[in-house]
């Protein structure tokens, strides 16, 4: 089993995926501990808020940061095991990994954060197009209903319809399963986001 690739990258993938960017970003530079504030998340939305108040200015550099690096997690890593000739469905897989180590960090007793980041820097290598429509939704949503959480979910029901409009039978894989997975994930982290926005609680992004 030691001597198989696909071990390593899957390894790496949840364990690299799992590095908190955000908790980490806004401990050093904003000596703020991100997990005690808002939604407690790790996520660009929680600290864009939970740094807002000392440095407005700073919270939104951080914020981009940790959008950025926490996409990487999984788009990096892919390209990595493309070069090397690894399988479309290892790709797929350490694309879900990363995700999963994201939502579940290793290094924070298994918590962490909502992983649409990290998601987006995986669909997008595999579902450029797709990608693209969904943040199209998402910036709509932004702009409009400006709840993090609701433009999220949007746009990942219009991935999925993306997806499906698109690539009925997914490039190489021939099944929708990974990204159905990642869904599932997403959506499992954000229950109580979904609960706020039915009972009317959930913040708005200012």
């Amino acid at each position: 089993m030691l001597s198989n690739i696909n071990i390593y990258f899957y390894l790496l993938a949840y364990f690299i995926g799992g590095i908190p960017f955000g908790w980490v970003l806004a401990k050093i530079f904003a000596k703020t501990d991100i997990r005690e504030i808002g939604s407690k998340s790790i996520g660009a939305t929680n600290v864009l808020r939970a740094v807002k108040e000392k440095s407005p200015k700073l919270a939104k550099k951080l914020a981009i940061a940790t959008v950025i690096l926490d996409a990487l997690k999984g788009l990096l890593l892919i390209l990595i095991a493309d070069s090397i000739g690894l399988s479309i469905q290892t790709q797929w897989s350490i694309g879900v990994l990363a995700v999963i180590g994201h939502c579940f960090s290793p290094y924070l007793k298994f918590e962490g954060g909502k992983g649409v980041a990290t998601a987006l820097g995986v669909v997008i290598y595999f579902l450029p197009i797709e990608t693209l429509i969904a943040l199209g939704v998402w910036y709509l949503l932004g702009r409009t209903v400006r709840i993090s959480s609701a433009s999220s979910l949007g746009a990942l029901l219009a991935l999925i319809i993306a997806s499906f409009l698109i690539h009925y039978e997914m490039p190489g894989i021939n099944t929708h399963a990974p990204l159905f997975i990642i869904a599932f994930i997403v959506i499992y982290k954000h229950i109580p986001n979904i609960v706020r926005l039915i009972k009317g609680e959930e913040e708005r992004v200012v």
